[in-house]
């Protein structure tokens, strides 16, 4: 048999050979998607989104640069900063929002041993029903797990870097006091939490926002797994 006739015989039962492997390269249907294949699935998903949310925002201006995600001053010194501006505070009001996004472009990067460990450990049980959700409902299931561990992570790293600007001690006592009042939101009242709050809150923006391009197109992902598992919700 000459090398052009066996080639040709021979791509029906390659084919067959690598469908017994690999198994079918078409989606599934939702019905026949196991749990385990789900949650697998889901896994991949958020690695997916952890990686590319880490590369965005844990760079210089990955926050800073990105008004999605750029932390801004807190209601209060917005609504003073005219007359902060006046009596000469204009630069340390820059300052601050610069601060402020370095140190969450700086924290970011750190969490991503806590992310993945957490990604490792989610329910297989959860899985049909996350995945059966709305289009962030996989990193929204993962932020309920992570939010609390993370902030405790994030909140030294944004201490350390808005102590060095001297409105950040100055402002964190007079919001304290704004609180104790009624007049503002705790979260506010102290600029570390409230940085940290931000920086959270963009990290998993943008986690969301992997899991909706791979939910609208699983296929253009490269992945099997991707395209087998989001692939079965249309």
């Amino acid at each position: 048999m000459n090398r052009r006739e066996f080639s040709c015989k021979s791509l029906p039962l390659l084919g067959a050979g690598l469908s017994l492997v690999y198994g079918p390269v078409q989606a599934l249907s939702l019905a026949d998607l196991n749990n385990l294949e789900a949650s697998r699935g889901l896994k991949a998903a958020l690695e997916r989104g952890v990686a590319s949310a880490v590369s965005l925002l844990g760079q210089p201006d990955g926050f800073l640069g990105n008004e999605r995600v750029r932390i801004p001053l807190p209601a209060v010194l917005v609504r003073a900063s005219d007359l902060l501006r006046m009596f000469g505070q204009g630069q340390r009001l820059d300052e601050l929002v610069t601060t402020m996004n370095r140190a969450a472009e700086a924290a970011v990067p750190l969490a991503t041993g806590l992310l993945l460990e957490a990604i490792k450990s989610m329910s297989v049980g959860d899985a049909r029903k996350i995945l059966q959700g709305g289009e962030t409902s996989a990193t929204n299931f993962f932020a309920e797990k992570t939010q609390v561990p993370l902030g405790q992570k994030f909140l030294p790293i944004v201490a350390q870097a808005t102590e060095k600007v001297g409105l950040a001690e100055k402002y964190n006592q007079l919001a304290g006091k704004a609180a104790d009042a009624g007049l503002m939101g705790r979260e506010e009242a102290n600029i570390e939490q409230f940085v940290t709050g931000k920086t959270l809150a963009g990290l998993f923006l943008m986690v969301g926002e992997e899991e909706k391009k791979i939910r609208r197109d699983p296929v253009a992902t490269g992945s099997l797994l991707l395209s087998r598992v989001f692939g079965s919700l249309k």
